[in-house]
């Protein structure tokens, strides 16, 4: 393990030569001219995506662009297991691949979120209801007239609920104690204050539609989204015998302190470097955590993205309607101060969108959507530029060297990609 002056956990980089632990997916990636950019341009994107790997925070880094729907970039550096701070790279280190299955944590809420839009589109729901009306347990604490749209939006007044007062973090993994704590627990102001629904909100949106549906959540992403997409994974949890190729979680960056500690428990409903641990172990895996573990390949979820852009068009096929999308992308909260995230954000009914001149996705970004996953991980797609995009990474980490080139790669992309 490689530590800094300031006790940083890093990844031992080596010389920065990177050519023996990068995967390329050739057979995949189209010429920049196809796409509409110059070999220049994306080879400065990539030179970028190296400059975030060599700041040491994150063991594994799986990166995939897609712009006019050709795929450019599809590649990996790095460790998929046995490479992280503190492990020697012995005979049980096994290396990234593109098509690597990382656990995307919160950037799974878009899913889950486009599931109850399509929903929606089918005629189950109304998004404007309340959700006491397809879950009349839904009604603790004064969160009866709490709408689906306002859950989508995080405005559904429940933004956390206390595990410890329950059973422990492992609660998080049992569905139907989760429903019940939700369902008791007291409101905050719904409609009126921002406030992330890390956790929360993805089980009752999830709920709504098992309810509606007489569907377990897993089929019914099944049959909308994941076979119509033609996804090897895409799903939440994992089955026993694709574990083999998942990428292990690792904790890094700066140390994780008072008072980011607390607000990140808060958020994750556990201690940080807890939330890690859980995420390796079999037991998250076998369960189903519809704001926390979809699985999913940079190409898979840069697909998905992609779909959402052509306007719900995959290979022919209509897997969104038109409208649906334009409901799913508009705005629903101006920038505003989150509660939980104590950041501006702007939301859509389910998905984070960018922000001028700066955001989520890089430099005048305004019409981007997608989402952020704990921690660095995004998928988005930007209109403007013609891109749909994923950054999966493996390391853990909140503050360190990583965000400048975090932030350098999001520059790069907007800037090389721009019409």
């Amino acid at each position: 393990m490689t530590r800094n002056l300031l006790g940083a956990r890093l990844v031992d980089v080596g010389d920065g030569n990177l050519a023996g632990i990068t995967g390329v997916d050739a057979a995949a990636e189209a010429s920049p001219h196809e796409a509409g950019l110059t070999a220049g341009a994306v080879d400065s994107i990539w030179s970028s995506v190296e400059a975030l790997y060599r700041t040491g925070a994150y063991p594994a880094v799986t990166f995939c662009l897609r712009r006019r729907g050709q795929i450019v970039l599809n590649r990996s550096i790095g460790y998929a297991h046995g490479g992280g701070p503190g492990e020697s790279r012995g005979a049980h280190a096994r290396l990234a691949e593109p098509d690597t299955p990382i656990c995307l944590f919160s950037a799974s809420k878009a899913i889950t979120a486009m599931l109850v839009h399509k929903l929606a589109e089918e005629g189950g729901i109304d998004l404007d209801n309340r959700v006491s009306h397809y879950l009349p347990e839904f009604t603790g604490g004064g969160k009866d007239r709490t709408t689906i749209a306002q859950v989508l939006s995080h405005q559904g007044g429940f933004p956390m609920f206390d595990v410890d007062a329950a059973d422990g973090p492992e609660t998080l993994l049992d569905w139907d104690r989760c429903i019940e704590l939700i369902c008791a627990a007291p409101a905050e102001k719904g409609g009126k204050r921002l406030a992330y629904h890390a956790i929360t909100g993805g089980f009752i949106l999830a709920e709504v539609i098992r309810r509606v549906t007489g569907m377990a959540f897993t089929d019914y992403l099944d049959s909308r989204f994941r076979q119509p997409l033609g996804m090897r994974y895409f799903t939440f949890g994992l089955e026993k015998n694709q574990r083999a190729r998942v990428a292990t979680n690792y904790v890094a960056g700066q140390p994780v302190r008072f008072p980011i500690s607390l607000l990140a428990k808060q958020a994750l409903s556990a201690g940080f470097s807890e939330v890690v641990d859980v995420s390796n172990r079999d037991y998250f895996m076998n369960a189903v955590v519809p704001a926390g573990n979809l699985y999913a390949t940079a190409e898979e979820l840069s697909r998905f993205y992609q779909m959402m852009l052509d306007g719900g068009v995959y290979d022919g096929r209509q897997v969104l309607a038109p409208a649906t999308i334009r409901r799913a992308v508009r705005p629903a909260v101006r920038l505003r101060y989150d509660h939980t995230l104590k950041i501006p954000m702007r939301y859509s009914e389910g998905l984070m969108l960018g922000v001028n001149p700066f955001g989520l996705y890089g430099p005048m970004t305004g019409q981007a959507y997608g989402h952020l996953g704990f921690m660095n991980i995004l998928g988005w797609a930007d209109p403007d530029r013609d891109i749909a995009a994923s950054l999966m990474v493996t390391g853990k980490a909140i503050l360190g060297g990583h965000l400048l080139a975090l932030g350098q790669l999001l520059s790069t992309l907007s800037w090389q990609c721009r019409s």
